[in-house]
């Protein structure tokens, strides 16, 4: 099983949540105080994370993630439940909802790539991947996160933003982070743009608005997936991170519809 933190009470309607990749349970923190009152809030160790981290997957990994996860909810005796997913854990959202999507009350993505469209994407995605994953075997893990929080998707972190990144994500597991990064690559996943349009509850994303990127992706995804697109202000690519308060609001005030049947 996956290990898993909990906060609120078990009588209110679930709520799943599932970190990106370096994270753990921990970095939705700041936000489950904001939801638990009202939500039953499940935040999930993805394999090779966390208290997860000696959990290894095969690769491709996605159906092993969803039958870890559902193995983890059906014994907590959680059958049913909205689902939020940040980056790398919306990814695995996605595959859930597409493999178990009875299971789902909502989806909710944030960040989240359905996938490449062509071969020569996902060979370049594999490519890199590969080098990130000799770095993370090879070298100290403080440089490879300092190399890690580089890329252009985190360009809106300051300095002392990425210094705390790299303080908080040094103690993860150099061999636990290399396999679920490898099972779990973009270049292995399969285009999942159809399937929040093909669910019968309803699916919402969010986003931040100096994330130039996902931005253009999400808004191109749109049409064809049916979400509603939340955009939350003076953040990047972890707006529930670097605005939690907002982010909340944008995620409660959905889930709240939702409730009301709207």
């Amino acid at each position: 099983m996956l290990a898993t933190t909990t906060q609120g009470s078990a009588t209110q309607p679930p709520l799943v949540l599932l970190h990106g990749f370096l994270g753990s349970s921990y970095d939705w923190r700041e936000l489950l105080p904001h939801l638990s009152q009202d939500y039953y809030c499940i935040a999930v160790d993805l394999p090779g994370h966390g208290r997860s981290c000696d959990i290894q997957i095969d690769s491709p990994g996605f159906s092993d993630c969803v039958a870890l996860l559902r193995h983890t909810l059906l014994k907590a005796g959680i059958p049913h439940f909205h689902l939020l997913g940040y980056s790398l854990g919306g990814r695995i959202a996605l595959h859930l909802a597409q493999t178990w999507p009875e299971a789902l009350l909502s989806l909710h993505l944030e960040s989240c790539h359905p996938g490449l469209l062509s071969n020569v994407e996902r060979r370049q995605r594999a490519m890199a991947d590969k080098q990130w994953a000799e770095r993370f075997n090879t070298m100290p893990i403080e440089q490879v996160l300092a190399l890690w929080y580089q890329q252009a998707v985190f360009a809106d972190l300051s300095s002392a933003e990425r210094e705390r990144l790299i303080e908080k994500r040094r103690h993860q597991q150099p061999l636990g982070l290399i396999n679920c990064y490898q099972a779990t690559s973009l270049a292995l996943q399969q285009d999942l743009r159809q399937v929040p349009a093909k669910l019968a509850c309803p699916s919402h994303y969010y986003l931040g608005d100096q994330d130039a990127k996902f931005s253009a992706l999400a808004k191109a995804w749109q049409p064809q997936a049916g979400f509603k697109l939340h955009t939350i202000a003076d953040a990047g690519h972890n707006s529930h991170q670097a605005q939690p308060g907002a982010f909340a609001t944008a995620l409660k005030g959905a889930l709240n519809a939702i409730s009301r049947g709207e």
